[in-house]
């Protein structure tokens, strides 16, 4: 049988231990939790439940913050696929000059991570390969 009553007390201590956990009110809200994040994921199979419960606060925050508005507005804009590549190259720590196999010369790269040119369906495929990800996560 469920005990509400514990269930609204253990509500109450948490939303006084952890106040952003119904919503981050400031800046200084979401740098703390954003540490606090930091410091969890160091043991994650230990704190999986509190870090599944933490974020969905930070994600609204970050979605929601006028502080975010403008990065938003730019990730929005991008194509799925140079998204992708520019999270590949940073994740991967590689240069544009390393994907000579999958997608060609430094300069091809460079124009596809400008917009100028766009990811083929053997670019993905050769992606999606080398990095074991989804070719869907380039779309």
């Amino acid at each position: 049988m469920l005990d509400v009553q514990a269930m609204k007390s253990l509500a109450q201590q948490i939303t006084q231990v952890m106040p952003w956990v119904q919503g981050i009110d400031s800046d200084q809200q979401y740098d703390e939790l954003l540490a606090l994040m930091d410091e969890l994921v160091e043991d994650y199979d230990a704190n999986q439940v509190l870090i599944d419960l933490l974020f969905p606060v930070l994600q609204e925050y970050e979605e929601s913050a006028e502080r975010f508005k403008a990065f938003n507005q730019r990730i929005d804009a991008l194509d799925p696929g140079v998204a992708m590549l520019w999270l590949l190259i940073d994740q991967h720590d590689l240069t544009q000059s390393e994907f000579q196999q999958e997608i060609g010369g430094k300069s091809l790269v460079s124009q596809i991570l400008s917009g100028k040119r766009s990811l083929t369906l053997g670019h993905i495929r050769a992606l999606s390969k080398r990095f074991g990800i989804p070719a869907a996560m380039f779309v």
